[in-house]
């Protein structure tokens, strides 16, 4: 799915306006019956539902749900914010055919004494801005807004939270954008909609559908997308029956400390888990028995020195590299890390760097310098400020991952709730599986060993990439859905990683040949 700038989705409206043809008020009135359809589904009519329209078309979406939410026995007062009387056409029309319809007339709202008096079990529907904002909600807006936030009653945004911009909100005035339990949006999610700073605005938000021309979605060109099942069912290989475990590729994963041998147990577990014909693990010697006992089907390589990582292994014979899991950030360690990079510089295999090889490089001048083109950064936020600058918020993060891909032609997988994937050519991709259980310590290193796994069996760089987020966030809805989100833990996610399969892959598991 495409992710567009609030702009290009009022290019999208006008072309379906044109060319579907449909007339705007009938385009508004299919948004309105859905958002009455979503109202419907999840609120009982036992309850009053102010319905704040704003002037502009957003108001023009709220007044016409006001109509089919009265058709449909609910008790509403609609409310209509103007301070210089004009509306929309579209707005004004649907104020006329409530006030033809129903008899009633939108409460105007033109000073701080018109604001309703809100129950405490009453629902707001914000229908105040839309998408097209461009800067803070001041006066009147900015007042309700913060009424509207102070009253603690519960509130549904039409399209976007009013006050909230479409996709950068740093200059934005946080206290004048509405708080939502919940946003309907049409279409498509927008950008800022992905960002942690502005969860607490967004509520859990939910698209529908109002069918805007398939030809411009199609031809609109987009920097971001998000993955979906169906994305990833064409992206993932097909086992021939005439193969072996060396048909799979064999993976090594440097990794692991005294104390910190789990870590790299969990990636190579992982990795195993997700396909790969072989898994070798590179740990400090203190590691061997440990890893032989909990994970018979690992080769295990030792290191030379008893408790942490101190030379680095012929990587030469293997197809795909991951360095990082449990690591730790001892002197010698840190000199493997820079070999590592020198030698994958050199070779051009496949290379995933994680958790502490990714503080190495941090901490080292030169050593990001040395990021051999192509290589998968997996940090979570502060560790790739670490990396590039300190951000002081989610969307100049998002600006310096994009610059850091494009600097050192790298992919970064930014690791969140909506982890993004930065390319080197530009593009970005936001990932939707997974849930707030796979906050636990571990989640990253099943990720790490997915991806390596997936480059190994013969994936390029984006395909196992944005396969191996998504895998990864599947197995975690599927721990969840049986463990609870509190009780996930990292294991579970390998537990589930099969499944998470079966459940992306549109044709189920069959034997080919037999009677």
């Amino acid at each position: 799915m495409k992710i567009f700038k609030a702009k290009q989705v009022a290019e999208i409206d006008d072309y379906t306006i044109k060319n579907e043809p449909v007339k705007s008020i009938d385009l508004m009135e299919r948004a309105a019956s859905k958002l009455a359809w979503w109202i419907t589904k999840y609120y009982k009519t036992d309850r009053k539902v102010l319905i704040i329209a704003g002037p502009g078309n957003n108001g023009g979406d709220a007044l016409a749900l006001s109509r089919i939410l009265m058709q449909r026995q609910y008790e509403v007062e609609p409310y209509l914010i103007t301070t210089s009387g004009k509306l929309s056409a579209d707005c004004d029309f649907n104020k006329r055919r409530l006030s033809r319809e129903f008899d009633i007339e939108p409460v105007l709202i033109n000073d701080d004494k018109a604001f309703p008096e809100i129950g405490a079990y009453d629902l707001v529907i914000d229908g105040i801005f839309g998408s097209g904002l461009s800067r803070p909600a001041a006066g009147i807006y900015g007042s309700i807004i913060r009424y509207l936030n102070a009253s603690g009653v519960e509130i549904v945004s039409i399209d976007i939270p009013s006050g909230l911009m479409g996709e950068d909100n740093r200059e934005n005035d946080v206290s004048s954008i509405i708080r939502a339990n919940h946003t309907l949006t049409f279409q498509f999610p927008f950008l800022s909609f992905l960002f942690a700073d502005n969860a607490n605005y967004t509520g859990k938000w939910h698209i529908l559908d109002i069918g805007l021309h398939p030809q411009k979605i199609e031809e609109m060109p987009a920097s971001y997308t998000i993955s979906t099942k169906n994305d990833i069912d064409k992206l993932l290989i097909n086992r021939k029956r005439h193969s072996h475990k060396g048909s799979y590729g064999h993976v090594i994963c440097i990794g692991g400390s005294y104390g910190m041998l789990g870590a790299a147990l969990l990636a190579g577990n992982s990795a195993l888990r997700a396909g790969a014909g072989l898994v070798t693990l590179h740990v400090p010697s203190c590691g061997v028995e440990v890893v032989q006992t909990a994970f018979p089907e690992a080769i295990v390589n030792a290191d030379q020195s008893e408790k942490y990582i101190s030379q680095v292994p012929d990587i030469s014979k293997y197809s795909a590299v991951a360095i990082g899991p449990g690591i730790g950030k001892e002197t010698k360690t840190a000199d493997v890390v820079k070999d590592v990079l020198v030698s994958m510089k050199n070779k051009g295999k496949s290379l995933v760097i994680d958790a502490d090889a990714l503080n190495i490089i941090s901490e080292n001048s030169g050593f990001t310098e040395l990021l051999p083109k192509g290589c998968i950064l997996t940090p979570h936020p502060i560790e790739f400020d670490r990396l590039a600058v300190n951000s002081k918020d989610c969307f100049s993060r998002h600006e310096n991952q994009i610059a850091f891909s494009k600097k050192y032609q790298v992919v970064v997988v930014l690791k969140g709730a909506y982890t993004g994937i930065s390319f080197p050519d530009g593009r970005y991709l936001f990932n939707t599986s997974g849930n707030p259980g796979m906050a636990s310590g571990g989640s990253g290193d099943v990720l790490t060993g997915i991806i390596v796994s997936l480059l190994a069996q013969g994936m390029d760089t984006y395909s196992a990439t944005v396969s191996g987020v998504y895998l990864h966030g599947v197995a975690g809805d599927l721990a969840a859905e049986k463990y609870g989100m509190e009780a996930l833990i990292a294991g579970d996610l390998v537990k589930h990683l099969g499944n998470a399969f079966k459940k992306v892959r549109s044709k189920p598991f069959f034997h080919e040949g037999r009677l």
